[in-house]
Formats: C-alpha cells, structure tokens, sequence
C-alpha cells in the first residue's frame, strides 16, 4: 500500500480510500479543495495503480496496513477517515478493529452482506474475460459503471492495465465476501453513512444495516446518485455534506 500526501502536515489529517479499479486520482478535485486546511493522505489500495505490482490480498490486510501506517505516522489516530466502496469496506474493518482510531468516519457505499456465488462465479469468468480490460471500449464502459467523470477516464484506462488477474479476483472475492463485525458499535467516532438513491438493493441495505448498528451515526440517501457518483462527480455537494456533518457535530 502506498501513500499519497497533500498539504501541511501540521493540519489535521484526512485519510480518504478510493473505491475498487480507481486510485487516488479519483480524490484529486476533493485535495484541491481540502489540502489548504487538512493534511491529506490518500493510500493507493494494494493491486492498484502506482501499487499494480503488490497483489491485493484482502480487505482485512489492507485494512491493518492502513493501521500500522496511522499508529507509524501519526501516533495512533487522525481527524477523518473515509472511503468509497471498497475503500469503505476497509475503513468500516478499520473502525472495528480501533475504536478510537479517528474522530469522524465517513463511509460511502460500502457492502456489507457476502454476495451468493462470488466464489463460485469469479475466477473463471475472469479468465476468459481478463483480457478485455485492455480494450478502450470495454474501459470506458467500465469507468462509466464506476461513475469516473469523463476527464479522468484516461487515467482510469491507464491503471487499468496496471491490475494483475490475482488481484483482480483477490479484490472482486474480498468484496463480495466481507462481513462487517459487529464491533464497530463500539467505535466513538462520528460516523457519516451515505448510499446512492440509485444504487443496489443490497447496498441500501448495507446502508440501513451500518446505520441501525451505529444508531449515533448520520445517515445520507444521495438522490439521484448511482453507485460512487456523489464523491466522484458531484464532489462539492459531497464536500458540503462533509462539511455540514463536521460542523453540526461540533455544535451538538
């Protein structure tokens, strides 16, 4: 996992996980906006990216390498923590394992009920199909599906071919695999749960069933908005909310 940096470090640190097949690029027009008052860190999740060459191994070893690099880097605990898809399934694991690793948490379309079939499905239609990442047709409907604005989807192609077939099936298993643990009642950050109106059944459900879990925690039904769409394309309403939430919190 590598990390990377934006703004002063004196600042209080916001740590943002980009969802699957994107990397830190994803969060650029968020850093522009957030980097002259926060520290920002943005760690490219193993198998992506600049970080194609490290197999992705899990949601759960992504999410201690995250650990390891807070308690290293800043003593244990950071302002923010957020993440997109599964950037939010590793954040959610993070804010189980650590109560008190962040005061905010902020988790965006994350799943978290195991998929049927995920095993019995992905590894051979991935190689049959894993060549056809490499086809500009077939990226672009990718990107569209994963909400990538239309100025970054060179970009998105370019890591693309960056991803190995073991860290593509690694990533798709671990996604559809996770399960949330019930410990991340017990986190004392304020925690931020937005989906997308638009998104899946089992997203939404996802959704209601982190909110229920954490009844302290604010729940955002994003109108309109697919999956990722609202960080991704409509960032200035998403930092509003964020902003908002943060503010509101701190009256309270």
């Amino acid at each position: 996992m590598k990390f990377k940096v934006f703004g002063d470090r004196k600042r209080p640190v916001v740590i943002l996980l980009h969802g699957g097949g994107l990397s830190w690029w994803s969060y650029q027009k968020i850093i522009d906006k957030l980097q002259d008052n926060y520290y920002i860190v943005t760690p490219i999740i193993d198998g992506h990216g600049e970080d194609g060459v490290t197999t992705f191994i899990s949601i759960q070893d992504s999410a201690g390498k995250l650990i390891a690099y807070i308690d290293k880097e800043f003593h244990g605990k950071v302002f923010l923590l957020g993440g997109l898809s599964i950037g939010a399934q590793i954040v959610t694991e993070v804010l189980s394992i650590r109560k008190d690793i962040s005061s905010f948490g902020i988790i965006e379309s994350a799943l978290l009920y195991p998929i049927k079939g995920t095993k019995l499905l992905t590894v051979p239609s991935y190689k049959l199909f894993y060549g056809l990442i490499r086809e500009k047709w077939f990226s672009k409907l990718q990107a569209k599906t994963l909400s990538v604005p239309e100025d970054m989807s060179p970009t998105y192609y370019e890591d693309s071919l960056k991803i190995t077939k073991e860290s593509l099936i690694n990533i798709t298993l671990s996604n559809g695999d996770y399960i949330l643990k019930d410990s991340i009642k017990d986190n004392t950050a304020k925690i931020l749960i937005i989906v997308g109106e638009k998104e899946l059944k089992i997203m939404k459900k996802s959704a209601a069933y982190l909110h229920k879990l954490i009844p302290s925690s604010k729940f955002y039904l994003a109108e309109g908005c697919s999956h990722g769409e609202l960080s991704l394309k409509y960032y200035e309403k998403y930092l509003n909310l964020i902003k908002n939430f943060i503010e509101c919190t701190y009256k309270d």
